[in-house]
Protein backbone atom coordinates (compact mmCIF):
# COMPACT_ATOMS: atom_id res chain seq x y z
CA UNK A 1 0.00 0.00 0.00
CA UNK A 2 1.40 3.52 -0.87
CA UNK A 3 1.71 6.16 1.63
CA UNK A 4 -0.39 9.29 0.88
CA UNK A 5 2.47 10.91 0.16
CA UNK A 6 3.90 8.79 -2.46
CA UNK A 7 0.28 9.01 -4.13
CA UNK A 8 0.48 12.58 -4.44
CA UNK A 9 4.69 12.76 -5.81
CA UNK A 10 3.54 11.39 -9.13
CA UNK A 11 1.01 14.39 -9.85
CA UNK A 12 3.19 16.94 -8.75
CA UNK A 13 5.70 16.22 -10.83
CA UNK A 14 3.50 16.04 -13.89
CA UNK A 15 2.40 19.49 -12.56
CA UNK A 16 6.12 20.80 -12.56
CA UNK A 17 6.79 19.00 -15.72
CA UNK A 18 3.82 21.18 -17.68
CA UNK A 19 4.93 24.30 -15.85
CA UNK A 20 8.23 24.07 -16.70
CA UNK A 21 6.89 23.79 -20.30
CA UNK A 22 4.50 26.38 -20.23
CA UNK A 23 7.17 28.46 -19.04
CA UNK A 24 9.46 27.21 -21.72
CA UNK A 25 7.17 27.71 -24.71
CA UNK A 26 6.30 31.49 -23.59
CA UNK A 27 10.29 32.12 -23.40
CA UNK A 28 10.82 30.64 -26.88
CA UNK A 29 7.90 32.50 -28.17
CA UNK A 30 9.73 35.56 -26.82
CA UNK A 31 13.12 34.94 -28.74
CA UNK A 32 14.61 35.23 -32.14
CA UNK A 33 13.42 32.32 -34.25
CA UNK A 34 14.83 33.54 -37.86
CA UNK A 35 16.82 36.09 -39.30
CA UNK A 36 17.21 37.12 -42.93
CA UNK A 37 18.62 40.25 -44.67
CA UNK A 38 16.25 42.35 -46.59
CA UNK A 39 16.67 45.13 -49.16
CA UNK A 40 15.86 48.04 -47.82
CA UNK A 41 15.84 50.50 -50.56
CA UNK A 42 18.02 53.64 -49.22
CA UNK A 43 19.23 51.75 -45.94
CA UNK A 44 20.91 49.23 -48.32
CA UNK A 45 20.80 45.68 -46.70
CA UNK A 46 18.56 45.76 -43.14
CA UNK A 47 18.21 42.42 -40.99
CA UNK A 48 15.14 41.13 -39.77
CA UNK A 49 14.48 39.35 -36.83
CA UNK A 50 11.46 37.16 -36.73
CA UNK A 51 10.69 36.06 -33.06
CA UNK A 52 8.94 32.93 -32.52
CA UNK A 53 5.65 33.88 -31.63
CA UNK A 54 6.00 35.36 -35.49
CA UNK A 55 7.87 32.14 -36.48
CA UNK A 56 4.31 30.22 -35.07
CA UNK A 57 1.76 31.90 -33.80
CA UNK A 58 0.86 28.24 -31.81
CA UNK A 59 3.60 28.95 -29.43
CA UNK A 60 1.56 30.89 -26.74
CA UNK A 61 -1.79 29.24 -27.34
CA UNK A 62 0.38 25.63 -26.31
CA UNK A 63 1.91 27.34 -23.72
CA UNK A 64 -1.85 28.33 -22.09
CA UNK A 65 -2.73 24.67 -22.70
CA UNK A 66 -0.08 23.34 -20.91
CA UNK A 67 -0.98 25.24 -17.95
CA UNK A 68 -4.48 24.02 -18.36
CA UNK A 69 -3.24 20.66 -18.28
CA UNK A 70 -2.37 21.46 -14.86
CA UNK A 71 -5.62 22.13 -13.76
CA UNK A 72 -7.43 19.51 -15.63
CA UNK A 73 -5.08 17.10 -14.80
CA UNK A 74 -5.19 17.90 -10.86
CA UNK A 75 -8.95 18.32 -11.04
CA UNK A 76 -9.87 15.20 -12.83
CA UNK A 77 -9.43 11.38 -11.84
CA UNK A 78 -9.66 7.95 -13.62
CA UNK A 79 -10.62 7.99 -17.76
CA UNK A 80 -11.08 11.93 -18.10
CA UNK A 81 -7.23 11.76 -16.69
CA UNK A 82 -6.21 9.93 -19.13
CA UNK A 83 -7.79 11.69 -21.72
CA UNK A 84 -6.40 15.11 -20.73
CA UNK A 85 -2.85 12.60 -20.53
CA UNK A 86 -3.49 11.94 -24.43
CA UNK A 87 -4.30 15.55 -24.86
CA UNK A 88 -1.53 16.73 -23.65
CA UNK A 89 1.11 14.25 -25.02
CA UNK A 90 -0.49 15.28 -28.33
CA UNK A 91 0.07 18.83 -27.86
CA UNK A 92 3.87 17.95 -26.53
CA UNK A 93 4.46 16.34 -30.58
CA UNK A 94 2.76 19.36 -31.87
CA UNK A 95 5.47 22.04 -30.08
CA UNK A 96 8.23 19.63 -30.67
CA UNK A 97 7.19 19.55 -34.08
CA UNK A 98 6.78 23.38 -34.62
CA UNK A 99 10.06 23.27 -32.71
CA UNK A 100 12.07 21.70 -35.58
CA UNK A 101 10.37 22.58 -38.51
CA UNK A 102 12.90 24.84 -40.39
CA UNK A 103 15.50 24.22 -37.91
CA UNK A 104 18.98 24.83 -39.90
CA UNK A 105 22.62 24.94 -38.44
CA UNK A 106 23.99 27.44 -40.76
CA UNK A 107 23.89 29.94 -43.39
CA UNK A 108 22.49 32.73 -41.07
CA UNK A 109 23.53 36.04 -42.64
CA UNK A 110 26.09 38.36 -40.83
CA UNK A 111 25.05 39.73 -37.82
CA UNK A 112 21.97 37.68 -37.09
CA UNK A 113 21.92 36.27 -33.15
CA UNK A 114 22.16 32.61 -33.77
CA UNK A 115 22.87 32.12 -30.05
CA UNK A 116 19.05 33.15 -29.42
CA UNK A 117 18.04 31.17 -32.44
CA UNK A 118 19.19 27.87 -31.64
CA UNK A 119 18.11 28.56 -27.65
CA UNK A 120 14.23 29.99 -29.09
CA UNK A 121 14.10 26.64 -31.20
CA UNK A 122 15.67 24.37 -28.29
CA UNK A 123 13.60 26.00 -25.35
CA UNK A 124 10.59 24.78 -27.70
CA UNK A 125 11.41 21.17 -28.64
CA UNK A 126 12.31 20.92 -24.51
CA UNK A 127 8.88 21.82 -23.85
CA UNK A 128 7.57 19.73 -26.06
CA UNK A 129 9.52 17.01 -24.79
CA UNK A 130 8.31 17.58 -21.23
CA UNK A 131 4.51 17.81 -22.32
CA UNK A 132 5.38 14.30 -24.02
CA UNK A 133 6.65 13.07 -21.15
CA UNK A 134 3.83 14.32 -18.40
CA UNK A 135 0.73 13.32 -20.89
CA UNK A 136 2.32 9.38 -21.44
CA UNK A 137 2.96 9.97 -17.71
CA UNK A 138 -0.27 10.52 -16.73
CA UNK A 139 -1.89 8.40 -18.95
CA UNK A 140 0.39 5.64 -17.36
CA UNK A 141 -0.15 7.01 -13.96
CA UNK A 142 -4.08 8.22 -13.80
CA UNK A 143 -5.40 5.49 -11.28
CA UNK A 144 -2.36 5.86 -8.75
CA UNK A 145 -2.41 9.53 -8.64
CA UNK A 146 -4.39 11.19 -6.02
CA UNK A 147 -7.42 13.53 -7.04
CA UNK A 148 -8.71 16.81 -5.99
CA UNK A 149 -11.66 16.25 -3.22
CA UNK A 150 -10.24 12.51 -2.66
CA UNK A 151 -10.06 13.48 1.26
CA UNK A 152 -13.42 14.17 1.29
CA UNK A 153 -15.16 11.12 -0.37
CA UNK A 154 -17.36 9.04 1.40
CA UNK A 155 -15.32 5.42 2.02
CA UNK A 156 -17.42 3.41 -0.08
CA UNK A 157 -19.06 0.15 1.78
CA UNK A 158 -17.18 0.34 4.62
CA UNK A 159 -18.73 1.39 7.77
CA UNK A 160 -17.43 2.30 11.34
CA UNK A 161 -19.43 1.18 14.72
CA UNK A 162 -20.07 4.57 16.39
CA UNK A 163 -20.07 4.13 19.71
CA UNK A 164 -22.29 7.49 20.11
CA UNK A 165 -25.47 7.58 18.78
CA UNK A 166 -25.12 10.98 17.73
CA UNK A 167 -22.00 10.19 15.64
CA UNK A 168 -23.98 7.55 14.17
CA UNK A 169 -26.46 9.99 12.78
CA UNK A 170 -23.59 12.54 11.44
CA UNK A 171 -21.59 9.50 9.87
CA UNK A 172 -24.74 8.18 7.92
CA UNK A 173 -25.15 12.20 6.63
CA UNK A 174 -21.70 11.72 5.49
CA UNK A 175 -22.32 8.96 4.02
CA UNK A 176 -25.12 10.04 1.94
CA UNK A 177 -28.33 8.27 3.52
CA UNK A 178 -31.31 9.66 5.56
CA UNK A 179 -30.61 8.64 8.99
CA UNK A 180 -34.57 10.99 9.94
CA UNK A 181 -36.20 7.77 7.96
CA UNK A 182 -37.19 4.48 8.88
CA UNK A 183 -35.71 1.60 7.64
Amino acid sequence: MTSPASSKRPLWIVAAALLLAAAALWGSSRLVWAAELRDAGVRGMVLDKHTGEQESVALVPLAVLALAGVAGLIAAGGWLRRVLGVLVALAGIAAGWIAIDGWRFGGFPEGAPTGQIFAGRGLALLAGILMLVAGLFAIKGAGRMAKLGARYEAPAGRKKAAKDPDAELWEALSEGEDPTTDR
